[in-house]
This record gives C-alpha cells, structure tokens and sequence, in this order.
C-alpha cells in the first residue's frame, strides 16, 4: 500500500479526475445493490402470492434500467480513472528520458542499456497499472464491500452477517503473507527481465560480428540461459499468484456454507423470510467480486511497488557532472588546459598527469600516442564529461564546472571515434544539430567532409535511408557523414576524436584540407594514430601513459629522437608499401 503514499503527488494534482472516477465507483456500488433487493421483494411477494403481473413487470424494468445506468457510469469512470493513469505513464517516461539526457559516460559504466530500457518500459507499465486499475480494485472492494456489509448487516441480520465473515480475518493474513512474498519475487523476476533484454540488445546490435565469427549457437546458448532463468523467476511469480483466488474462494465458499446454514435455521425458526435469506445469499455473491478485487488490488500494487523502487532508484541519481550557473559571451576565447592529476570512478591509477595547454582561436591542437594513451581522456575532459579534481580547464577565463554545461557544448562540435547514425535519410542525419539547414547548406558540409559524391551515389542520394547505425554504409562514408554533420553546425571549436581513421590517406588529405579554409579563426582539436592527420597542427602532444611526453610541431617532432619520428617513419614506409601494391596490381585489404 505504500504506492499509493509514494505516488500521492500524483493523485492530489490529479485529484479532479480521481475525485470524480471514485464518485461514480460510489454510485454505482449503490446502484448494484437494488437488483438483490428487489429479487428478494419479488420473490417474497410470490411466495405470499401478492406480486401482481404489472408490478412484477415494474421491477424487471427498474432492474434492467440500474443495469444500463451502471454500463453508462463505468464507461464515464474508465474514461476518467485510466485517462489519468495513462498521462502518469507519459509524465514518468518523459522524466525517466530527462534523467538519463543528463546523465554523463560515469553513469552509463554502471547501468546497462537493457536494464535502462525495461525500467522505461516493463517498470513504468507496472508502475501505471496500479495506478489505474490498482486505485479501482481499491476503491471498488472497499466500495462495494462496506455497501453490502451495511446493508446486509442492518436490513436482514448483522448475527448471520458475523457469522458469514468468520473466515474473512484468516483471509487478510494470509492474502498479506502472500503480497510481501510476491513484493520480493516480482522484484528479482523484474531484474531477470532487465538482464534479458539487455541481452537481447546486445544480440541485435552486434549481430555482424556474431555472424562474422560464427557464434550463432554460442550466442543461442547464452540467450537461452538468460530466458530460462528469467522463465524460473517469473515462475516463483505466478506461483505466488496462483495461491491468491484459491484462498479467496475457499474463504467465499466457507461464508456461503455459514450463511446458508445459519440463514436456514433462522428461516426455520421464522427469524427471517425465504426471501430475505434469498437476497442474503445474493448480496454474499456480490462480496466475491470485493474479496477477488482486493486479492488482485495486493497483487497489482505490490508488483507496481517493486516496479516503482526501481524506477525512483534512476530518477533519484543526480548528475555527477553538476551543472554550472554562468554562460558565455558571444566572443571567442582562449581554451586554457591545466590537468594536474585525473583518475576514472574506481580506477588505482591516473589516466592523465601534468598536461597544460594554451589554445587560440584559429589554432589547431594534435593529440597522438600509443593507445591507452589518454587521448580520449583529454577529449573527455573538454567535453566536461567528467570532472577534474586536481587540475582545471577553462574558457574565457572560466573554470568550466562554473559554465552551465548548454551554454559551453554549444561552443563545440564533436566527430568520435564511433561515429554513431541514426536509422534516418542521409539529409537528416547530417541536419542532426540543425533541424533547420537548407538542402544547400546540408551538401555544403558533404562537401567539406568530401562525402557528397558518394551520397549522390546513393539510391535516393541524400533522402536514402540509412538503415540502424548506418548498417547499409561503409566505416568511411560513416565517419564522414558524421564530420559533416559536425561542420554544419558552424561551432567555433571542432573536436575530431580519431575520426579520419576508416578514410585512405587522400581523401584525409582533401578533408584536411578543407578543414583549414573552414576553420579560419577557428579552434581545432585533433586526435589521431595516423600522424599525416597532425602536419598543419599547431602545436602537437605526445601522449605516452597519460602523460605529455613531446610537444610541438610536425617539423620539430620528426627531427627529435622519440615516439613521434619513429611512427611517423613507420607510417611513411607502410605507405610507400601499399602505394608499390597498388601500382603492380597486388589486392590490398
């Protein structure tokens, strides 16, 4: 029953539609009874034979009226009670969407996306149907039980109606026992689901690989795993419910053994009339309903309970990036880097040391290194994905936890490592950051990201369907759409994570290129293992675990004994290697 303390915000800002669906539950309770009464009037008057052809009929078409006045009401009160517990379900999914926006990488090391998708989905929709019909089960039972109580306990007989509900107590107790069992259960089959679905996600969007390395029936075998034991905690479930209506009617059918005993008796010894024990037995019928609605209504808000318990454990988890207070001017600024020491949640050892950094609009920054370097680290870090304890970036002067986090992403486009499609035309991919753009300025960031002519090349050319993550593109024309995208939205701080890596070195060349005459007055920040990428860098890092091991420009670097000039030689000789391939016809991979 907590639930219903837990979502009261809910019902009293809703109270209207909830005040008005429990009034007619009210209505129609009342309403219900007449039919016993009447049955009861009727079938005294016939055994006294007093019950006239024109009364009789009289009663028929007030009974029948009762049961189209009632049809009418429910439909009214469905349309009220559900339409509010329907809008909950929007309320809470536009919420739980909220939460997870603001959340940074932090959060998702530690909630996988299945799970995230069945809280969203499987969770809410528990949450909401005890919202709904767990309020109606409530309101109806009691409703309804209190009406025939009264009226069977005040106009027939309250020593046969105590004797009736002797077996009613014994059922509270172990309808309770019962609940708090279910409570426990449901919540273990609910994490079953999350670890299912989360499976099932990870199946689907990695079904390439699978297939590339033939693990079909592996993956068959660890998803039949899961599924069997999500089917044995759902089992314990619906074992639990499975007890609920047995209880109910053996409890209803020790009630109707009693009264009919005890009404019998009373009727013998003219304590009571035939028809009295008839409306009796017929108002005890209608306490079935009451006593199945709060067996169900336990089951409902017990199964919405450990939904809820979930669903508030996500939304309660503030953001571990906090957002700042103070925005930007519209000038552009300085990037000031100044990381002293920074470590992952729960990591031993740091990621990045001693890196500063001074940039200038205009300037172009290379990050290059081993892998595991930390290049990506620092990427993060300008992104405020996470924050600096030892250390401080700032912008305009301002440390970056004192920016509020629109106003200073605003000031960046960023092209990652993965670049990530969404299953949509080529045009809106690339308008992604910019609904608004024109099919001119559109090809024009195409152009820029050399990947126009391969969009013409396309079907339907920039109105072609992807497909999900751009399944139906190669890495290349992948990773370039995405810079496009990047590029038209025109932002004075261009962040390239590694992102020329699926593209041969000339269509590199051409995109560097076209980069310098875009980013005049610009600021860019490059990561990259293929160090052509970083020739017109302004200033280079060699990063070599996490700290700065060389600096400076591409001259400088090649002529400097270290990291930097032995890749770079590498990377000339295996290029010089596959252009002697190409040239004598050999099939290079």
């Amino acid at each position: 029953m907590r639930l219903f303390s837990q979502l009261s915000w809910y019902f009293i800002r809703e109270w209207r539609r909830y005040l008005g669906a429990v009034f007619l539950l009210i209505i129609i309770a009342l309403l219900q009874l007449l039919p016993p009464k009447i049955v009861g009037a009727i079938v005294d008057g016939v055994t006294h034979q007093q019950m006239s052809n024109a009364r009789l009929l009289m009663w028929i078409g007030v009974m029948l009226s009762t049961a189209v006045v009632v049809y009418l009401l429910r439909y009214v009160w469905r349309v009220l009670l559900f339409g509010a517990s329907y809008q909950l379900a929007v309320e809470l999914r536009q919420d739980f969407y909220r939460q997870l926006s603001r959340q940074h990488p932090e959060f998702y090391l530690r909630h996988r996306t299945g799970d995230l998708i069945a809280r969203a989905t499987n969770d809410v929709d528990r949450v909401v149907f005890a919202a709904g019909e767990g309020v109606l089960t409530l309101v109806d039972s009691l409703v309804m039980g209190l009406a025939v109580l009264l009226v069977m306990s005040t106009q027939i007989s309250w020593q046969l109606t105590l004797l009736a509900l002797l077996p009613m107590p014994v059922m509270a107790l172990v309808i309770k026992h019962y609940g708090d069992q279910l409570h426990q259960r449901f919540k273990l089959a609910q994490a079953a689901f999350s670890s299912l679905n989360d499976q099932t996600q990870q199946s689907l969007t990695s079904i390439r690989m699978i297939k590339a390395f033939g693990l079909e029936d592996h993956q068959s075998g660890q998803f039949a795993d899961i599924a069997h034991d999500t089917g044995k905690k759902n089992l314990r479930v619906a074992r639990i419910d499975a007890r609920f209506d047995p209880t109910i009617y053996m409890a209803i059918g020790m009630s109707n053994l009693l009264a009919i005993g005890g009404g019998s008796w009373l009727v013998w010894h003219g304590s009571m009339t035939l028809g009295q024990l008839t409306s009796f037995v017929m108002y005890l019928g209608l306490m079935i309903w009451p006593m199945l609605a709060l067996a169900w209504m336990f089951n409902i808000v017990e199964r919405g309970s450990a939904a809820w318990g979930r669903i508030r454990s996500l939304l309660a988890e503030a953001p571990t990036v906090a957002d700042g207070s103070k925005t930007l001017s519209e000038e552009r600024g300085h990037l000031q880097i100044a990381v002293r020491e920074f470590c992952y949640p729960g990591a031993k050892y740091p990621s990045l040391r001693h890196v500063n950094v001074n940039l200038k609009p205009g300037q172009m920054l290379g990050l290059c290194g081993p892998t595991g370097a930390g290049k990506s680290t620092l990427l993060s870090l300008i992104q405020r994905h996470f924050d600096i304890t030892q250390g401080d970036i700032r912008y305009h002067g301002i440390s970056l936890p004192q920016l509020r986090l629109d106003s200073w992403r605003s000031r960046m486009a960023v092209v990652s490592q993965t670049p990530f499609l969404f299953s949509d035309t080529v045009a809106n991919n690339i308008a992604l950051g910019r609904p608004t753009a024109s099919q001119g300025d559109i090809e024009q960031a195409a152009r820029l990201a050399n990947v126009h002519d391969d969009i013409l090349r396309l079907p339907q050319g920039y109105e072609t369907e992807v497909g999900e993550r751009g399944v139906m593109l190669s890495g290349g024309q992948k990773q370039r759409i995405s810079i496009a995208r990047a590029l038209l939205l025109d932002t004075e701080i261009l962040i390239l994570d590694d992102a020329l890596s699926a593209v041969d070195g000339r269509t590199e060349h051409l995109i560097l290129h076209n980069l310098q005459q875009w980013g005049a007055g610009k600021t860019v920040i490059i990561s990259a293992h293929r160090l052509s990428a970083l020739t017109e860098a302004s200033e280079i890092l060699v990063l070599q675990n996490g700290a700065v091991a060389q600096r400076g420009q591409h001259d400088e670097l090649v002529a400097v004994n270290g990291w930097y000039q032995d890749m770079y030689r590498y990377q000339q000789i295996e290029a010089a290697l596959e252009e002697d391939e190409t040239e004598k016809g050999v099939p290079h991979g």
